[in-house]
């Protein structure tokens, strides 16, 4: 909890956290959780998720929280000479920085990866962003429902359900965010070798389209093509939680054994001799007539009897769980995936726990998400800026330290 020492694999790292919204600063919280030291560096007016309701405190909304902690705060005018200049002594102190702010700007403002190279080459520099610099798309805005579009997701919505659909949560920001986590771990573990550092660049539009395609490629994988893109078993119209005496309930069977146990269990023991349930490549070209069967099943039972069901016949079968319900979820509870920390501004918060664990190097929750400029002071100081020019920037409006 809050004043804990860095345990985690990333321990005596520091990133220098260009970042906002959340495909950034979700992948620099999982450093800072992993022991790096993030230092978020903000425009004057702070990340735009400060300020998405709920929120205690303005400027404190809890996206913004959920995503920022174990970070340290600094707010600067990055077009302010003075300022600029006083950033650029954080720079050969640094091992990785991490940027969402597209390249043009970074160029214009003398930030760029040919920039610091020579300031520090050892460094990793992390570009997240929009679209790849080599293509036409190079320098577009973009936000998830941009690239959610753009990557064929929300078609894929529409040929299922009839019309084109957003997913339920920010999936391109938070995946591209683990393809950036990834992609800096394993140029750390290049520079480990090499000594040297390195531009990476992360975009979310190739990113998603990567993603989205390991499986929906399909028959463009062939040249020729042996049919249309597009994976049927997840594009089956009746794959969707089923339908119970008294809710819904999501069952898999997915291999043969599962199959023939579930067809048995609801007296279909007439068609599991027949290829297409018993042969995998037959099964999965009548996929759809599968799950038919099943949604035409599960209305005669309660959830709870196919739960048991499926537990007696070891099947893949869960509830279908409420964001709400969530909160009290037994398994959840017993790993302390919510815990709770005192924030030094905001009281008592519920974190998002951290999924990864390791044995030896555990993560750890140090800091609370900052508030705009909260470390601004600090940060300078520990780099060697003298207190004069500290309370220069500060007047000037180069730097601004929360209150």
């Amino acid at each position: 909890m809050a004043g804990e020492t860095a345990t985690g694999p990333l321990a005596g790292l520091r990133v220098l956290d260009m970042t906002s919204v959340l495909l950034g600063p979700y992948a620099t919280q999982i450093m800072g959780d992993m022991g790096a030291d993030v230092i978020k560096v903000e425009s004057l007016e702070g990340d735009v998720t400060r300020n998405v309701t709920p929120f205690r405190t303005p400027g404190m909304g809890a996206v913004f929280m959920n995503v920022n902690r174990n970070k340290r705060s600094l707010a600067i005018d990055l077009k302010n000479p003075a300022a600029r200049e006083a950033f650029l002594k954080l720079v050969p102190e640094a091992d990785v920085l991490v940027c969402s702010i597209r390249p043009g700007a970074m160029r214009r403002l003398g930030l760029s990866y040919e920039d610091l190279k020579p300031l520090n080459p050892g460094l990793i520099y992390c570009g997240a962003y929009g679209f790849s610099e080599n293509g036409p798309y190079a320098g577009r805005p973009a936000y998830d429902d941009i690239i959610q579009a753009a990557c064929g997701l929300a078609d894929l919505h529409e040929r299922s359900d009839g019309a084109p659909a957003y997913s339920r949560t920010v999936l391109a920001d938070k995946v591209t965010g683990l393809m950036c986590l990834s992609a800096v771990t394993m140029a750390l573990v290049a520079r480990g070798r090499t000594g040297k550092g390195q531009f990476v660049e992360v975009p979310m539009f190739e990113s998603l389209v990567a993603f989205m395609h390991v499986e929906h490629l399909q028959g463009a994988s062939f040249e020729p093509p042996l049919g249309r893109t597009g994976y049927d078993r997840v594009l089956a119209p009746h794959r969707k939680p089923y339908r119970t005496s008294d809710g819904h309930v999501a069952l898999l069977p997915y291999t043969t054994r599962h199959w023939i146990a579930f067809l048995d269990a609801i007296g279909r023991s007439d068609i599991t001799s027949e290829s297409w349930v018993t042969d995998p490549a037959n099964r999965s070209r009548h996929i759809g007539r599968l799950y038919e069967i099943v949604s035409e099943a599960t209305p005669g039972r309660s959830t709870a009897a196919w739960l048991a069901l499926f537990a007696e016949i070891d099947v893949p079968a869960m509830p279908v769980m409420g964001t709400e319900a969530l909160l009290q979820d037994p398994h959840l509870d017993e790993i302390g995936f919510w815990p709770l920390f005192q924030h030094l501004s905001e009281g008592e918060i519920r974190l998002v726990g951290q999924p990864i664990r390791f044995d030896s190097t555990p993560a750890s929750y140090r800091l609370g998400a900052p508030k705009l400029g909260e470390h601004s002071l600090q940060i300078l100081a520990e780099v060697g800026i003298a207190q004069g020019k500290i309370d220069d920037l500060l007047q000037s409006g180069g730097v601004k330290q929360s209150p």
